[in-house]
């Protein structure tokens, strides 16, 4: 999901958790997404959040998704985003097992998991320059530092970051360089 969520709350969504977003007119009935069933601290109900639409590309998927195929299904009265072709709502191991089976046919490596494309929407968006803090809310995370985990940015980005982290020090005195 280009959202970064977990399977759990893939699978627990429902059609009717998709909203506007003010921020992202633009991504229509696409722009936010209500996760209701957030991963739980021991003992507690799952957390909810709001997770906005960053993707455009995410989005046009859903929706061709929503509008498009899951019509073919034949359940327009079931709430859930991802039906199964018997009506059911799909659950996280099925997730799994479509992913493995595409993954084999594209050969692409074993080590590619679904939980890989949730690390991968975090270093994306990191190296796109978004705020840490949004990039948490959106995954879910209470701790930042549990985020930092999920980033694998490139050696190139590294790189950019480091000139533009040292560049105020090389500066002549009085001398500021325009951006």
């Amino acid at each position: 999901m280009g959202g970064g969520l977990r399977r759990t709350e893939t699978s627990k969504l429902d059609l009717a958790d998709w909203g506007r977003n003010a921020s992202a007119p633009e991504f229509g009935k696409y722009g936010m997404l209500h996760v209701r069933y957030g991963k739980a601290k021991r003992g507690q109900p799952p957390r909810r959040r709001n997770v906005a639409s960053v993707m455009g590309w995410a989005v046009d998927a859903v929706a061709d998704y929503a509008e498009n195929v899951r019509p073919k299904f034949g359940f327009d009265d079931h709430p859930a985003l991802w039906v199964t072709e018997r009506g059911g709502r799909i659950k996280p191991a099925e997730i799994n097992a479509r992913f493995e089976s595409y993954r084999e046919a594209l050969r692409l490596p074993a080590a590619l998991s679904p939980h890989s494309l949730r690390h991968s929407y975090v270093t994306h968006l990191t190296e796109d320059g978004v705020d840490r803090r949004f990039i948490q809310v959106q995954v879910g995370h209470e701790c930042d530092s549990s985020t930092a985990i999920y980033t694998h940015v490139s050696d190139d980005f590294m790189s950019t970051a480091l000139r533009k982290a040292l560049a105020p020090a090389f500066e002549e005195p009085g001398r500021r360089k325009e951006q």
